[in-house]
Formats: C-alpha cells, structure tokens, sequence
C-alpha cells in the first residue's frame, strides 16, 4: 500500500445519506441494511450538513438516555473533518489520528465526494496480501 498515493484511490464512493429529520432509530436501521458505520446528513438541497456514526449512537443517544425518535440533526457532527481527494493516505491517516476518527469525509472543489474509512484501510491491506499471496 502506498501511502504516498491520494486518498482517491481507496474511499469510498457511495455515500449512503439520510435527511437532519430522520430518527436516530431509522438512520441505524440504514447503517444495519447497508453494513456501513456511518451516513451523511444531507439537506433538501443535496449538500452534505452533518455526519452520523455508529459512535454518536452509543456517545450520544445510549449513554445519555436519549429517546430513539430524536432526528440525526440533535446529535450529528456538524464541524466536518474532510479532505481532499488529492491529500496523500499517510496525511489523510494523521488526521484521523489527531482527531481519533474512524471515519473522514474526501471532497473535491468544495463538494464531498466520497468516505474513507479504518474498514477502507484494512480491505486494501487484504487484497495486497491476497495479491502477492496468489503470485508465489
């Protein structure tokens, strides 16, 4: 894996998004069906407002007994930590380690683009070792 190559290579592209009005129990239920750890918080307009994670459920909504019907805009991360697509992945996995993230959003010219995620990391690293597995 080279970490001198840009993020682009390993995010993610398909954003799964919800609406700041979906319930907390709701927006789970999509990161469930769709095995992913976090969604972005979408506008009617289409632009990325917040982001929400398996993490601000348990720090947010469990621990502090909130009811599973608050919408994800209650306890969304608003103040978003991206990137840019072109950010090399050494940065991009030192930003995620200043901010102890899990999780970072990847944009180009303004707009979010895509996700990198630890899971995005580790799959990489897995198909390498498959790769050079298969070639010995």
């Amino acid at each position: 894996m080279d970490m001198r190559a840009p993020v682009k290579v390993y995010m993610t592209k398909k954003l799964i998004g919800v609406k700041p009005t979906t319930s907390v129990q709701e927006a789970s239920k999509i990161m469930m069906e769709f095995d992913v750890g976090s969604l972005v918080v979408v506008d009617d307009d289409g632009n990325v407002v917040g982001f929400f994670t398996k993490s601000d459920v348990i720090r947010r909504v469990i621990v502090p007994g909130l009811p599973y019907d608050t919408p994800v805009s209650e306890i969304m991360t608003k103040d978003l930590i991206t990137v840019n697509s072109s950010t090399p992945l050494g940065e991009v996995l030192k930003v995620m380690a200043q901010y102890r993230i899990k999780h970072i959003l990847v944009e180009e010219e303004g707009k979010i683009v895509g996700i990198f995620t630890l899971s995005d990391l580790l799959e990489a690293s897995r198909r390498k070792l498959e790769t050079a597995i298969s070639t010995e």
